[in-house]
């Protein structure tokens, strides 16, 4: 069984047992968490159903294996012949998470 999850402005394929990296939310390491918009649910059978925009009752249960931090992205702006340049640097907060259930 696996489905389509959106969080942090992204869509994720997700099956039982599967590690993920995503975005930050509210929680500590150990903690269990629901992912409630899930837009697709499929199953080995091929019954799939699709939510429109979401598929009703459903909910993937999630661990929160660890807190990360992204890799440095450099941003950097210049204009030529103007003496102006503009350095900044950012790094995302994430997090591991293993998916427990899904319910749908």
């Amino acid at each position: 069984m696996f489905a389509v999850i959106r969080t942090g402005g992204k869509q994720y394929r997700v099956a039982k047992d599967d590690l993920l990296e995503i975005e930050r939310v509210e929680a500590k390491a150990g903690d269990k968490i629901d992912l409630g918009e899930v837009l697709m649910v499929g199953g080995e059978g091929g019954e799939t159903k699709l939510g429109a925009p979401l598929v009703d009752g459903a909910k993937v249960k999630a661990e929160v294996v660890e807190l990360t931090r992204g890799p440095k992205l450099e941003i950097f702006k210049k204009r030529r012949r103007q003496n102006y340049r503009r350095r900044n640097g950012h790094r995302q907060d994430l997090m591991l998470v293993k998916i427990l259930d899904i319910a749908g």
